[in-house]
């Protein structure tokens, strides 16, 4: 199957169905080419609404989970995100697109070093992408405004609630890994306060030290 069978507008009526409103971001989702984005193999399937295997044991997030995520930080374009978990970077792209900048932590060096390509090409210049530990967040950029982590783990780590500014989003599966709820919080100078709950998802475990063991 080709682009011209399956075309991101496709993709763009899979994330109006699942009930994203924001025209700001269905309109990234429409001119952020996916395929673009997935390992050698997969374009025939760069506009249908599924995960996609990118090693490791990871897959990328479900096309319409990463705009429930995004909606649910509710950006106006002028923040400055933390985004846990790079993958190939497309949500990543998504995020450039609706905000200022976007730091990006990614686990394994050379998915990293793919996104980094995978950015590059699409001309996304506002993404400073770092390779390591995502549990423990990206301290010497903080504080960001929003926060999204794409790896489940049962509580918010520490670190990333106290990178968060006051006032600011964090959006996270909130699971052991395998059947999680994903929550949006708000920091609050009390610590983080849930504010709704936006989907069941299934997600990877998030690894590292403040995190499930690697």
């Amino acid at each position: 199957m080709t682009e011209a069978a399956h075309p991101p507008e496709d993709l763009v009526r899979a994330v109006r169905a699942a009930g994203i409103r924001d025209e700001r971001l269905l309109q990234a989702v429409r001119v952020t080419p996916r395929a673009a984005f997935l390992p050698a193999g997969h374009q025939a399937h760069a506009y249908h609404d599924v995960p996609i295997p990118i090693g490791h044991g990871q897959v990328t997030t479900q096309p319409s989970l990463s705009a429930m995520m995004i909606e649910g930080l509710d950006l106006s374009g002028d923040e400055h995100v933390l985004e846990i978990g790079t993958g190939l970077g497309f949500q990543t792209a998504l995020l450039a697109r609706l905000a200022a900048g976007v730091v990006t932590i990614e686990r394994w060096p050379d998915i990293a070093h793919q996104a980094r390509s995978n950015l590059a090409r699409q001309g996304i210049r506002n993404v400073e992408l770092r390779v390591g530990d995502g549990s423990g967040g990206v301290p010497d950029r903080a504080p960001y405004d929003a926060v999204i982590v794409s790896a489940a783990f049962p509580e918010v780590p520490a670190p990333l609630a106290e990178q968060l500014r006051l006032g600011g989003s964090l959006v996270q599966p909130i699971g052991p890994g395998g059947q999680e709820q994903v929550v949006s919080f708000l920091r609050t100078p009390t610590g983080l306060e849930r504010r709704r709950l936006l989907t069941p998802a299934h997600f990877v475990r998030l690894h590292g030290r403040y995190g499930f063991p690697s």
